[in-house]
Parts: structure tokens; sequence; C-alpha cells
């Protein structure tokens, strides 16, 4: 749950077991998701709990065309409680009213329930201990970067020791800054409530989604949305840190920063079903990012507030998810050399110089940052980079690297077309030319028939599979078709996909990767496969969560689901391929 500002998940049960104020980078006030103490461990921490003694059964569903949680639990007796759990996010004053903040209310369902409410919650990343205050309506929790209060009708002393009491009436909880609570807190909460689900069915109705499929591309899109920080416009590659992408690996990474190519799928996705308030509130941010760029420099990534140093350290107090650690905090890869970067700002800029719908189009000023992009993408497109699976210990001219940099020259001449600047496209076009010339003569291998995954040896890299979407082959090309087959020859495992097969900085990868089984979808029909690939595209949508979403990795083995979560790449190929699979409207109607 999420309004793009604050988030939070929870778990099967309905404990909040991970949110981090007063950003989604920031320190978790609840932190369980990364730790492995027994829930009755008197020592555990980081959940916000309430239960109903004696459950037996749990349910939980979202209101539909929301991010807002209804969890109700039972027991063997028939008592019952429901569960709302949602961050406010509505029109007020003019003014989008998104808080640090986290909204619960408990209601009675049948019988006579009996509930215990446990709030534990961790600062610094849990290495020290909350300081906690109880007033008459309110908690109050002293945490290292900011105090917040939970305002509350609920009875503040049996709060305190963790009592079982009787639940007679509804139960409100607003946890935010340590502020008084300036309305009643009851009829207020329910108007955010009613006002929250409005906010969101709206944006809901305006989304122009495919026929097929709706449940599924809805509820990615809603949570693409919530992966934005609205203040800024920046998207964030996952809603979590050091989910491992298979077990004991050591491969634990924080992604709650924003990548620029994580940023470029999802905006791409979004444009797909006409959601441009995420599209107008990143290019703020991208313009910003191109504005401190220095000497054309982007780099991989960046915080959501535009700070271009993400310092990587480990948080030693806690022990990992399923006590698989390392918890890491912050990303090296900012300090990574990656050139397809380039590619992917003009690709989620050019759309403002075409698009009338915009609120602000693009212009003549936008146009002449970009260039200082395309200069930079030019300059280095043949020259070795990390790639764009962050290779920490080797770099290689990567063939995806080097075509998304064509993709930026090739796409400034339509930029520069739709302005009029014939010159200028004449330019950018001549550049995009020479360039795709040159990678078909450096990374075709005629022994395999295939491109290679780089211009020094013929190995694979999923990434290839791109080639289509951006444009640089046709379905029908021989090299592309040649392509395909070396890499499900490869890289293919059942209904699976690996990003590549060669050992790297931690050994032979294990997992496949979620989004690199979608562009094989999209592949499959693009060339004529379309019931293999409508048949594996169900299956992928077999696999997602309860709450209808995936994570990075799988494991084509057990079919476990890995890595940080929810994985914007992974919503990313569950609207693409639902978009272009489709029947249309006019057959269903």
């Amino acid at each position: 749950m999420g309004n793009c500002q604050a988030s939070a998940l929870i778990d099967r049960t309905g404990r909040m077991i991970w949110a981090c104020v007063p950003r989604v980078d920031g320190d978790p006030v609840f932190s369980a998701l990364l730790d492995d103490k027994d829930w009755d461990d008197p020592q555990s921490r980081g959940f916000w709990a309430i239960e109903l003694e004696g459950c037996v059964a749990v349910e939980q569903h979202y209101i539909r065309n929301t991010p807002i949680l209804v969890t109700r639990q039972q027991d063997a007796q028939g008592n019952a409680i429901d569960i709302y759990d949602f961050c406010p996010r509505h029109r007020h004053k003019g003014r989008m009213y998104r808080p640090v903040a986290f909204v619960r209310i408990v209601r009675p369902v049948a019988g006579s329930p009996r509930i215990r409410v446990k709030l534990r919650p961790t600062t610094s990343w849990n290495a020290d201990p909350v300081p906690i205050n109880y007033g008459s309506n309110h908690i109050r929790m002293v945490l290292s970067y900011m105090a917040m209060r939970v305002s509350t009708n609920a009875p503040i002393g049996l709060i305190s020791q963790e009592s079982w009491f009787r639940l007679e009436q509804d139960m409100h909880f607003f946890m935010g800054p340590d502020e008084g609570f300036s309305d009643a807190l009851r009829p207020a909460i329910e108007r955010m409530l009613d006002d929250t689900i409005n906010e969101w069915q709206l944006w809901v109705r305006g989304l122009a989604i495919p026929a097929e499929w709706q449940e599924a591309v809805i509820r990615s899109a809603i949570t693409l949305k919530l992966c934005q920080h609205e203040e800024t416009g920046a998207i964030v590659a996952a809603l979590t840190t050091s989910i491992p992408e298979h077990a004991d690996s050591g491969r634990n990474w924080d992604y709650r920063y924003c990548w620029v190519r994580d940023a470029y799928y999802t905006v791409e996705a979004l444009n797909r079903l006409g959601a441009l308030d995420v599209l107008e509130s990143y290019l703020v941010y991208l313009r910003n990012i191109v504005d401190g760029a220095k000497g054309g420099h982007i780099q991989p990534l960046y915080d959501v507030r535009g700070n271009a140093t993400l310092t990587e350290w480990e948080a030693e107090s806690l022990p990992g998810y399923r006590g698989m650690g390392p918890v890491r905090v912050g990303n090296a890869a900012y300090s990574q050399i990656q050139h397809d970067a380039y590619g992917q700002i003009v690709l989620s800029s050019v759309q403002g110089f075409i698009d009338q719908r915009l609120l602000r189009m693009a212009g003549h000023a936008d146009f002449e940052a970009l260039e200082i992009v395309g200069e930079r993408a030019w300059q280095v497109y043949d020259q070795p980079d990390a790639g764009l699976w962050e290779l920490r210990t080797r770099a290689h001219v990567h063939s995806y690297s080097a075509v998304m940099c064509w993709a930026a020259c090739d796409r400034l001449a339509h930029a520069a077309t739709a302005l009029g600047l014939d010159m200028r496209a004449a330019h950018w076009q001549n550049r995009a030319d020479r360039m795709r010339e040159r990678i078909l003569t450096s990374a075709w291998r005629e022994d395999s028939q295939a491109i290679s995954a780089n211009f020094e040896d013929d190995s694979r890299d999923a990434s290839l599979l791109q080639l289509l979407d951006l444009r640089f082959l046709t379905a029908d090309d021989p090299k592309f078709v040649g392509t395909l087959a070396a890499l499900e020859a490869d890289l293919r495992r059942g209904n699976d996909m690996l990003r590549y097969s060669a050992p790297d900085d931690f050994g032979e990868p294990v997992t496949a990767f979620n989004v690199c089984t979608f562009w094989l979808i999209e592949a499959l029909h693009r060339t004529g496969r379309t019931e293999e690939a409508r048949s594996l595209f169900e299956e992928m949508l077999s696999r997602r969560t309860a709450a209808g979403l995936l994570s990075e990795d799988i494991d084509p083995q057990t079919g476990e689901l890995w890595g940080n979560y929810p994985q914007t790449y992974s919503l990313v190929g569950i609207i693409n391929c639902a978009v272009l699979l489709s029947k249309p409207w006019s057959v269903m109607r």
C-alpha cells in the first residue's frame, strides 16, 4: 500500500512488516521483513500487528481499483474482524494530500472478537531502541530521524502492555508526524478512506486498459504509480532492499532508488495505458537530472530527490530476509559507467515533443539540453561499460548499451523533426545510421548466426530481445530470427528466461529474471508464435503473489519468487504483454 510518498508491505496475517519514513529510501520504522526472529519472541520488533484471539483463517483483498487492503481474520467460533490499511491520498484545498502516514481501521464483523495490538517500531536500521511515550489518546515514538505519533481511539493502556481486549466498536489508528490530530479522529479517518478510494478509482477510470487481463493490468498500474515519489517525479525500481535473488546468494541490493533505465520502462508501459501524469512528473525529475549533469555524463541511478551519491553500506543489526543477509543500504552502482542511460533519457523525453495532450510540451530549450545527452551517446556507444545488469568487476562493449545509444540519436532526429529543425534532424539521423552499421558489424557472429551480447566475444544476453521494441531490427529480419533462436537455446529454462548464463561476480546465475520472460513473450508474439506467447503469459500471471504482483526473480525449478518486491520491471512486463496480446475491445463488446 502507499500514497506516492509513503509505502508499506502487509503480510498474509495482516502485520505491517515493512515501511520506511520519511521516504521510500528512508530508515524502516517497520523492518521485520529483513529479520528472522520468531513473532512470539519478546525481543522481536519491526512490525505492527493487530491480532484476533484464536484466529484460524485470514482472507485479504484490495478494495476494487485501489491499493487499500482489507484483511479479515476469523476464529473457530465465528468471531471476525476486518482491518483496513491505507495511506491517505486525495485532493484537499487544491493540492494532493499525501502525508507520511499510515492508517489502520479495525472493525468488528461478527460475534464478540477479542484483539491484541503489538506496535514494535525500529529505528537506525534496528540498531537502537525506540523510546515510546503513551498519552491519553496517542502514542509517541522518537525515531532517530523524526518523531512519529499514533493517534487512536483504542485503549492506550491495553496497547502499551499488549493485552487482549474485546473489540466492540470500530477503532482507528493514524500514524504520522508528531503533531496533534486536529479533527475528530473517527469522522476524519472515515472521510480519508472515502476520499482515497475515490481518488484511486478515478485515476484507474482514466486508464486505457486492454480488454483481456484487466485485473492484472490495473493492479500493476496502481503499483507502478505507488513506486513514483510524486513530490519530485522519481520512480524507484522496487519498494524494498536486500531480498536476495536466490537463497543465500549474497545478491542482495537496495532498489529503493531511481534507475534511469527502470524508470524509462515504467513510463513506457504506463504511456500505453494513457497514464500521462506519471510521465509528466518523471520528465520534471529527468530535466533536473540532465541540468545537473556535468559534460553530459549521466549516472545509472539517483535517489528520489535527485542526489547523486548513494554510498553503499551494510546494516549489521538486521540479519536479512529469512536470515539471508547482508542487508545493504545505498547502492554502489551509482558510480558505475552504464551507457544505456543516454538512450533511456531521450526515449523517455521524446514524447514530450510530440504528444499534444501534455500540459507542458517540450520546446527548443529542452531539445538543446537533450542534444548534450545525445552527443555523449555518440562518443561512448562503442566504449566498454558495466552493462544493464551492472557487473561490478568487468566491463565490455555491451550490444544493448550500444543500441540504446543508437536509439538516443535516432529519437533525437524524431524530436528535431517535430520541432521543424530539419538540419538537426539530418545530423542526428546520420549519426544513428553510422552507429547502426557499426553495431551490426561488431556484434554479429556469422558462426552462430546471432548478435552477441558484446563486441568482444560470442555470448548471450536476454536484453537483445529488446532489439524489436527499440525498432533496431524487425521481427522478420534474419538477424533477429537467428538471435532469438540462440537466446532460447542458451537462456530458456522451460517457461523461464535467464538474463545470461555465464558466471558473473557471484558465480553462475540460478534464478530467472521475470522481465526477461516477458521480453521473450513479446518476441514470440511478434515472430508469429502467438499461441505459445499467450500460454506463457498466462503461466506468468499464475505466478503472481496473492496481491497480484511479482518480484524480480523466480526459481525455474520450484517456481518460488525471489528478489526485491514489488519489482517495476516485472509489472511493466505484465502491462506490455497484456496490451500486445489482448483481443481488441471491438471483439469483446
